[in-house]
């Protein structure tokens, strides 16, 4: 079943006429040099930035029939450079479910995360293993990963994967740029390259 698809897609200069089918149960790892585009894709597809033409949907539903709120909550974008709310790890997660009004929704597993420690007190992979948490808790249908684990060791990186390829083998979707080789063997993902 195709989730997010973009026919025709322009954010100038960077990208112009993609076309793009991501289907439930599908990785797509974005490939490109430096200043190809592969964020700006990502955040126009998050209804972050702004579209210079074409279209996208969510399940057949056009963007535009969604609020800004509903639709980011779908589609949800995570950057390499979390965002920290004030408090500790388990702050962070509780808040961004009561912000998604799913507070019916069990806490996640913190994996290998101290839920009581102080969120300034995170490393950078801390920081992105946290992240990723909060964002597998909100339940979104598609996943847009910004090098989402380019500051974790080999070990926090393949545990990473590993959640996001079992979230996707659930029924989600995923769109995940890497400049990792071996990301593509590793998750069984396709790769869309920007020139």
């Amino acid at each position: 079943m195709s989730l997010l698809e973009c026919h025709s897609l322009r954010r100038l200069p960077w990208i112009q006429g993609l076309e793009l089918q991501l289907d439930a149960g599908e990785i797509c790892v974005v490939r490109g040099a430096s200043g190809s585009g592969k964020t700006r894709l990502l955040r126009v597809l998050a209804d972050l930035d702004p579209r210079d033409g074409g279209e996208l949907s969510l399940a057949g539903r056009a963007c535009e029939d969604y609020s800004p709120q509903e639709w980011r909550g779908c589609v949800l974008y995570l950057h390499q450079t979390p965002v920290r709310l004030p408090g500790t790890v388990a702050d962070n997660v509780t808040a961004m479910l009561e912000l998604s009004a799913q507070r019916g929704k069990p806490r996640p597993e913190l994996v290998d995360l101290n839920g009581a420690q102080p969120i300034e007190e995170l490393s950078g992979g801390e920081a992105q293993r946290m992240a990723l948490t909060r964002a597998l808790a909100l339940a979104p249908r598609v996943l847009l990963l910004d090098e989402a684990t380019s500051a974790l060791d080999r070990e926090a990186a393949r545990g990473a994967e590993a959640r996001v390829r079992t979230w996707v083998d659930a029924g989600g979707a995923a769109l995940w740029v890497s400049h990792d080789e071996e990301l593509v063997g590793r998750l069984r993902a396709r790769v869309l390259e920007l020139q």
